[in-house]
């Protein structure tokens, strides 16, 4: 059996759009995507605010829109979701990614929008481990998916629920409706799902994953931004995501996410079994540990303590928008103003990624147009 390659460079600044292009071409990418079909690309906003490590970050956005156009990847559309507590359309801006969409000609979809897609159920053809039983009326996707290849672009980070979140992970607003919370009693059973679903639907699936400032702590947003100059590459989902955990300082295999989906050969979650090609990283390990916030109790609480005899009676009910507005106030009114503002002015300045990210809001691009020309 052929090994599944994860491409790993270190790099810089200065090279950050051309070492995005080599993890393209060090991962194999042709091999994975169908240059036939339409590319989805799925940004990662986990929170509408530019905390570093938190969300895709401009320059792996660019470097992934030009990478592909260099490669023969014409048909590009980005697509966006919306969480209970995240503004896609606030993430795309704060975050400077609408003048990348723009200047390189690429349409961005909403999942949420009625005259973008449409949910409709799908029936998978593999045997599901959880979301027929959470879902038992049908499981709702969007139709847009269908047929298309789909790069994922995640960053390397902690998580409360998933103890690190990647490329499977980034699945999850994209393929769920706004009802996903219902999931997370079983959320490393739902990634694995939704990892086969993904397998069914697309014809190719590929991830490149920003490490350059990595999130360590209880993400997916408030957390402590480290600078770790690293970016990864793979067709296998759960193999780029069994090298970053293990980078963080984790064992791959002790993460239920990345064990199941091994275990159900969707993808190699074992590092003995991976080909690492780029840079020598064996030598990384972080020491990253999610650790503990009071949104992290209270998400324990609804999912998976003695409270959570009272789930479908609060988060599956109009009561829901409590929580919702609980979790809202305590990141955008209580965390961002109080500490994660200054975090992230902080890495502005002191920072080159800082300052790289600030170069992108002053000048919106830092590559040529990719944009195709249209015919006259």
């Amino acid at each position: 059996m052929t090994k599944p390659k994860v491409a790993v460079l270190f790099t810089k600044p200065e090279t950050v759009h051309d070492d995005y292009h080599r993890l393209f071409e060090l991962a194999g990418a042709e091999d994975y995507l169908d240059k036939s079909a339409r590319t989805i690309l799925k940004d990662n906003i986990s929170w509408h605010y530019p905390f570093p490590s938190a969300n895709t970050t401009p320059w792996q956005l660019e470097a992934s829109i030009t990478g592909l156009r260099g490669l023969g990847y014409n048909d590009i559309t980005c697509v966006q979701n919306k969480t209970v507590v995240t503004d896609a359309f606030k993430g795309e801006d704060l975050n400077h990614y609408v003048p990348i969409f723009k200047h390189h000609g690429v349409p961005v979809l909403f999942n949420f929008r009625d005259g973008d897609m449409t949910w409709e159920v799908y029936k998978p053809k593999r045997e599901l481990l959880i979301l027929d039983k959470i879902f038992p009326d049908g499981i709702k996707i969007p139709d847009f998916f269908h047929g298309k290849n789909i790069v994922h672009l995640p960053t390397v980070k902690c998580h409360i629920y998933t103890t690190t979140t990647g490329a499977m992970k980034n699945a999850f607003g994209g393929l769920l409706n706004t009802n996903r919370h219902y999931t997370h009693s079983h959320i490393h059973e739902t990634l694995v799902d939704l990892l086969g679903i993904q397998q069914e639907i697309h014809p190719g699936i590929f991830a490149l994953m920003d490490g350059t400032t990595a999130g360590n702590g209880p993400g997916p947003r408030t957390m402590d931004p480290i600078r770790k100059n690293v970016i990864l590459g793979s067709g296998d989902q759960v193999a780029i995501d069994a090298v970053a955990a293990k980078m963080m300082g984790m064992d791959p295999l002790s993460i239920p996410y990345i064990k199941l989906a091994h275990e159900q050969g969707l993808g190699v979650g074992d590092p003995n079994e991976i080909e690492l090609v780029g840079d020598d990283v064996s030598g990384e390990s972080w020491g990253f540990k999610v650790g503990g916030s009071l949104h992290q109790v209270m998400g324990w609480l609804a999912w998976y303590g003695p409270t959570r005899v009272f789930q479908k009676a609060v988060l599956h009910t109009p009561l829901v928008h409590i929580a919702n507005f609980w979790s809202e106030a305590y990141h955008d009114y209580l965390h961002w103003p109080l500490k994660e503002r200054k975090i992230y002015e902080r890495w502005l300045e002191e920072s080159d990624w800082g300052r790289l990210f600030a170069r992108y809001a002053e000048e919106g691009t830092l590559s040529p147009s990719t944009a195709p020309v249209a015919s006259s």
